[in-house]
């Protein structure tokens, strides 16, 4: 038989077509529970159609969120046994404070019991009531604790990032323009900071890019105006300057996080997403004064400043969570995972959310369900179907997470109505993103029969995790 001999710059393309494979391999194994279509039925009407009323023990494919869902390794497991559960001192309390400085920048360092925490402690300290706090796109607890303290959420994110089909690498770059007009309306003094979500959640996970972080870093510093970052996936976000922002290409990840952490003056932080573990998370900052008021604060809502709400044994696996993180084989097959999923949607022509984000893929339920306005809740219904469908749980990101105005009590209507496939990390296979894939494709060729909802219980704070629908 004549062998077939290929050019060497064949086999280089053919190479880099080849499949990756995950950087870990699998130790322990959780059964799931398997359950009909009469069994899901049941069990989304009793929860209001609602999935985080859902019991987790009714989910198949856990898609809800990447917070405190993902897989911790053999040293992180093993790390938990070395909690040192002193109520002072912790020696846990300097790993984890080492950490952050040494991957993040920060000199200061306030462990709190997850972001929500840190949120509370900054918004606290740093706004007054009649304050404005731009950023590029709200997140719920963000823009809630701010209003709590009396100030008003300006978004100064740029257009593109409310347009789902917009191919816009950076779209959580903020609008400089706008900021700029916000400054000159109200006032620097008005403004004690800018808040920058990266990856912005609410957008899709979408990036914001280290040109325009500079860019703001200057334009706010020169009117005395904080940067706080929102660094709960700033390592997705990092990744995605590395391959995306010219001169990044040969910089690991864990180098440009450090650069990128530079344009800031603190920040706050879910260790539940980027730092792979359970719970936990801290409010970093630069500023000695600052830090001083954090940790009088801390010792009022979460704990003496040691361990913030928690225990040893999880600051010292969040600690090892970091530096796990800023890995760049890590970092590459997270998201490689959820563009896995995101590209085998769009081959089928569902709209999502593009381009691919890095914690999520993100349905767009406006075209999914064009006949559904947004008060019949397109995204909240959307969610429910896939559940049905499939056992697969995901959440809602639109009018039911955008809520209420505080001041006029109507609704909020985002331009974005979105249902969020969050893929938590190290957990899943490439197989069950496969079943994923599926049923929505599934629910895109039943999309033209398929009606609304309508609310019948809302509570009064962040409504989308407790309110209650029936079927129109």
């Amino acid at each position: 038989m004549q062998s077939i001999e290929m050019n060497p710059e064949a086999a280089v393309a053919n190479l880099t077509r080849r499949s990756w494979a995950e950087p870990w391999k699998v130790k322990v194994v959780e059964p799931l529970k398997m359950t009909s279509l009469s069994d899901r039925k049941k069990a989304i009407a009793e929860a209001g159609y609602n999935t985080f009323l859902l019991r987790s023990e009714d989910v198949y494919i856990d898609l809800l969120t990447d917070s405190g869902t993902n897989a911790m390794s053999d040293s992180q497991w093993a790390s938990m046994m070395m909690g040192d559960e002193a109520y002072a001192g912790s020696v846990n309390f300097y790993h984890l404070e080492e950490a952050v400085q040494k991957y993040y920048g920060y000199r200061y360092v306030v462990p709190t019991h997850q972001g929500r925490g840190a949120e509370n402690l900054i918004s606290r300290i740093l706004i007054k009531p009649g304050d404005f706090v731009p950023g590029n796109m709200y997140f719920t607890t963000t823009r809630l604790h701010q209003e709590l303290a009396g100030g008003t959420f300006v978004d100064v994110i740029i257009p593109e990032a409310h347009d789902p089909a917009s191919e816009h690498p950076f779209k959580g770059n903020v609008d400089l323009a706008a900021f700029e007009r916000l400054i000159e309306k109200v006032g620097a003094r008005k403004i004690p900071y800018i808040t920058i979500g990266a990856t912005v959640n609410m957008a899709g996970g979408q990036p914001i890019s280290m040109a325009n972080l500079r860019e703001v870093s200057a334009l706010a510093h020169k009117h005395g105006i904080r940067v706080i970052l929102d660094a709960t996936r700033a390592v997705e976000n990092t990744y995605f300057i590395q391959q995306r922002e010219a001169g990044y290409a040969q910089k690991p990840v864990a180098t440009i996080l450090k650069e990128f952490c530079s344009l800031s003056d603190g920040c706050t932080m879910s260790g539940k997403k980027d730092a792979l573990v359970n719970i936990g998370g801290w409010l970093a900052l630069n500023d000695a004064d600052l830090c001083d008021e954090a940790r009088n604060l801390v010792v009022v809502y979460e704990g003496l400043h040691t361990y913030g709400g928690m225990a040893g044994r999880d600051m010292e696996a969040m600690a090892r969570g970091i530096v796990e993180s800023v890995q760049d084989a890590h970092i590459r097959a997270r998201i490689g995972q959820v563009e896995y999923l995101g590209q085998k949607l769009i081959s089928w022509g569902i709209p999502i959310v593009r381009p691919v984000g890095g914690h999520a893929v993100y349905l767009d339920a406006r075209a999914f369900y064009p006949q559904l306005t947004q008060d019949e809740f397109p995204a909240q219904t959307l969610a429910a179907e896939l559940y049905e469908n499939s056992g697969v749980r995901a959440m809602e990101r639109g009018i039911v997470s955008a809520g209420r105005d505080p001041e006029s009590g109507k609704n909020r209507y985002p331009k974005l109505e979105l249902v969020r496939l969050t893929i938590p990390r190290r957990v899943y296979t490439q197989a069950h993103m496969d079943v994923t894939a599926e049923s929505v494709l599934d629910l895109w060729q039943q999309r033209k029969t398929v009606k609304g909802l309508k609310m019948v219980y809302e509570p009064k704070y962040l409504r989308f995790f407790r309110a209650r629908f029936e079927r129109l």
